[in-house]
């Protein structure tokens, strides 16, 4: 399962509700971590690993010198610009590049021992990220979209294999984040189209259908965050 702190991640839910209730207003400066921290009663750590989830989903945005500030919709970053945090481990594009290996094989291996269960519970998170997005829920969007991969991660007959792809569960969270920003509607519907073609191929066993439709799935989304492999 993804390995996340549940508390950073409830805080960033917090705050982005806040954002889109108008609470927090557009352009506005938020307070300083320490006071925000005493505020919503958390810790310093995990609030700042909140705001690094939403800064990454571009709804804040920091400045050097400056704090951070709710993102103006009118002033967003360009596509591959917002900041990537394992910069100093690994890049984005080496992360897309090992998913794209990873995740094509572990959908063939779905396709030959996937149950109408699995079928359903991929439909469901597919509709559920879905809604997230038409209603603004972009950490809930991510959630079930991550979600969908790691179900058809742990289909996959070779342990060691899903071991790999589940020691990165957090970096490929960080990839489904990177390219929110950048999201138009006809790229959501896309994505959520892709999902859709991994799901029927799936369903037919169609091992060489659903190992394309994931490699495309991939490229796809890469490229919304500028990168192309």
């Amino acid at each position: 399962m993804i390995e996340r702190t549940p508390v950073s991640q409830a805080i960033a839910r917090q705050l982005q509700e806040m954002i889109q209730s108008g609470k927090l207003s557009s352009a506005e400066r938020l307070p300083s971590q320490r006071v925000l921290s005493e505020q919503l009663g958390v810790s310093r750590p995990s609030l700042r690993e909140a705001l690094m989830t939403l800064e990454t989903l571009g709804l804040i945005r920091t400045y050097p010198g400056r704090g951070t500030f709710v993102t103006d919709p009118q002033d967003m970053p360009a596509a591959n610009s917002t900041q990537w945090r394992y910069t100093d481990d690994y890049g984005m594009a080496d992360v897309f590049e090992v998913r794209l290996l990873l995740e094509g094989q572990l959908a063939r291996h779905a396709a030959e021992t996937s149950t109408l269960d699995d079928i359903s519970l991929l439909t469901a998170a597919t509709d559920k990220m879905e809604a997230a997005w038409a209603q603004g829920d972009l950490i809930a969007n991510v959630d079930e979209d991550l979600e969908f991969h790691q179900i058809i991660a742990g289909k996959s007959r070779n342990s060691l294999l899903l071991q790999t792809y589940t020691s990165l569960s957090a970096m490929v969270m960080e990839t489904q984040r990177q390219p929110i920003p950048f999201t138009a509607l006809d790229r959501m519907a896309s994505s959520i189209a892709e999902h859709r073609a991994i799901i029927a191929a799936l369903n037919a066993r169609d091992a060489d259908a659903a190992q394309t439709a994931m490699v495309e799935h991939i490229r796809n989304t890469a490229a919304c965050a500028g990168i192309s492999i």
